[in-house]
């Protein structure tokens, strides 16, 4: 059976909007879009100038989003991200000030310049929708995305992320620079327009969430519930892994093959679905036995060879 026409037909529509501005990453912006169909959140690693900043704000127009940017720095405190609260003194009451977090589309720019501090201001806002301060809860509108740039590890000023931050990342993308065709049709097209003048909204927040619901529909036979499951399992078990993911991993793979299944119009996930968005799911889980990059050994590998020895189920 066929998805309804009408959603599927809006996302592909939204895949081409994006791609007006950011040209030549046509898999990354897909990947992107089955995060945000799949309610995850994306981290995006690499080097400044590649168009991390203008995806987002692409994504925001064309989903037609309430967007929010926040520049992290040293200096920036959790209370910049979650809000504050304040003494009113008409009311005798403390109002509370909403902080930037506080929108549909969150931007956290460079997030691994900021303390640890102010990097686990996010957990909360992405794990359960909601930031507490002063003991009250305060929501956040639906949809919530979380796009968090960070510059590669070692760059100046920057500092890890904890292993629970990342856990919170659906999946961790890097655009890399654009081939030499791709960078001559950037400059052409930038000497006339700005690139992001030519995204319109394709639909809004309310339709996405239709959409999103769609997506949680998406059938998963048993079968590929036991691939999923053996798949992540398997770097538990890997040699070279130190630490293997979680369950949430699992959840997550899950999560966004149903989204691609949909966007390809199916209401089923087949093991196709699934071997694409492997990788980018995973890598960034992992942590790797000492010593095994001084061998050689990377992420890529090993889920390579994990993808190649767990067998997929068969068609009936």
């Amino acid at each position: 059976m066929d998805v309804e026409k009408n959603h599927h037909q809006a996302g592909r529509r939204v895949l081409e909007m994006v791609a007006n501005a950011i040209i030549g990453k046509d898999t990354e912006i897909l990947q992107v879009f089955l995060a945000i169909l799949a309610r995850g959140h994306i981290l995006l690693e690499d080097i400044p100038g590649v168009g991390k900043t203008t995806l987002a704000l692409a994504f925001s127009k064309a989903l037609n989003l309430e967007y929010s940017r926040m520049q992290f720095t040293p200096d920036v405190l959790p209370s910049d991200v979650t809000g504050f609260s304040i003494y009113n003194k008409e009311t005798g009451q403390m109002d509370y000030s909403r902080g930037a977090v506080i929108c549909n589309l969150f931007l956290a720019d460079e997030l691994n310049r900021a303390t640890s501090r102010t990097q686990s201001a996010l957990l909360e806002a992405m794990e359960e929708g909601q930031v507490t301060v002063d003991g009250i809860s305060h929501p956040i509108p639906k949809p919530f995305i979380v796009i968090a740039t960070q510059n590669p590890v070692g760059a100046a000023g920057t500092q890890l992320l904890p292993d629970s931050q990342m856990d919170r990342f659906m999946v961790r993308l890097s655009l890399g620079f654009p081939s030499h065709e791709d960078e001559v049709t950037l400059l052409k097209r930038k000497q006339d327009v700005n690139l992001l003048d030519q995204v319109t909204p394709i639909m809004n927040s309310n339709a996405l969430e239709i959409m999103r619901g769609e997506v949680d529909s998406t059938h998963v036979h048993p079968d590929i519930y036991n691939y999923i499951v053996a798949l992540v399992g398997a770097t538990r078990r890997h040699p070279d892994v130190l630490s293997g993911a979680s369950p949430r991993a699992s959840i997550a793979l899950t999560a966004i093959s149903k989204a691609l299944a949909y966007l390809q119009g199916r209401d089923y996930v087949i093991p196709k679905d699934i071997a694409p968005l492997f990788y980018i799911t995973l890598a960034h889980r992992l942590l790797l036995r000492p010593g095994a990059e001084n061998d050689g050994i990377t992420t890529q590998q090993v889920l390579s060879n994990i993808m190649q020895s767990v067998r997929a189920p068969q068609p009936v």
